[in-house]
């Protein structure tokens, strides 16, 4: 099975369009895949090895052409939504040497000294990578709104910072694909719930999680305002329906190898002849 198990693009069906609404997206949904759960599961691992050649191509070729291209997954999402398993089930299928993984936390006193952005910008892939944000520079335009830990004025400022900032890196050649993996406030409960009843998952349970779920609808919110501010050409959001962990999956695979398939790299050509080299090794 491949990409033609999908009725449409997750380009197409997932990309934030001009009149779109958070509140209109069903977080049980599978836009694009009719299929049952156990085929999408059968896709996910037929589409691991494209995605796997695309990405050593990618490296291939940066190392032997100084080729710029680079590809940069941007995860954001309410807690439990799945970020992890994207990065262990999606992400986690290609060679890791090829992997730049950057998990943003609480910045710390050193980075609060600089602009938001200054430690983002020390994190981007390099050419011939495929970086992985775990969070990122959204969580200043997201918790920083609803926690009130800026002045409106600021995060307006952020708003056009991050347009500007995607579209320099767009521009240096990485890709910049924008996820947000989308659940519903029961899923979640279900899910913390389920860390609570399992001790091999105590110690992802955070209290604070709860505090937050009562902050849903402002979240909610402000994803909203971010996805009208920054969704771009150059760097577009796409908005994943999460529930169902397997579709999650794979549609950030499908949208991962549309990213490296417009991109389109090449194995590099020897530079030395082979034929020559051929009869050198069988003599030595």
């Amino acid at each position: 099975m491949n990409s033609h198990a999908w009725t449409a693009p997750p380009t197409v069906m997932l990309t934030v369009g001009g009149n779109f609404h958070l509140g209109d997206v069903d977080p049980d949904s599978t836009p694009g895949f009719e299929h049952a759960r156990r085929t999408g599961e059968h896709q996910l691992e037929a589409r691991r090895d494209h995605l796997s050649d695309l990405q050593e191509r990618l490296y291939a070729e940066s190392r032997r052409r100084e080729a710029p291209d680079a590809v940069l997954l941007v995860l954001q999402a309410m807690d439990t939504a799945g970020k992890g398993g994207i990065v262990r089930h999606v992400v986690g299928g290609v060679d890791p040497q090829g992997v730049e993984l950057a998990a943003f936390k609480a910045p710390t006193d050193e980075e609060r000294a600089h602009d938001f952005l200054w430690r983002v910008e020390k994190r981007l892939p390099a050419p011939g990578m495929i970086g992985v944000f775990d969070r990122s520079h959204y969580e200043d335009v997201l918790i920083a709104r609803v926690r009130g830990l800026a002045p409106p004025e600021e995060i307006e400022r952020r708003y056009g910072a991050i347009v500007d900032f995607e579209r320099r890196v767009a521009q240096s050649g990485t890709r910049i694909v924008k996820v947000m993996l989308h659940i519903s406030p029961d899923e979640q409960k279900a899910r913390l719930m389920e860390r609570l009843e399992r001790p091999d998952k105590h110690w992802k349970y955070n209290p604070g999680d709860v505090d937050e779920r009562a902050l849903w609808d402002d979240y909610m919110a402000a994803y909203q305002a971010a996805f009208e501010r920054t969704h771009t050409h150059e760097a577009p959001w796409y908005v994943v329906p999460a529930n169902s962990k397997w579709y999650a999956r794979l549609a950030v695979q499908e949208l991962l190898i549309a990213a490296l398939e417009d991109i389109d790299p090449r194995w590099p050509r020897a530079d030395f002849n082979i034929e020559t080299e051929k009869k050198r090794l069988a003599a030595s």
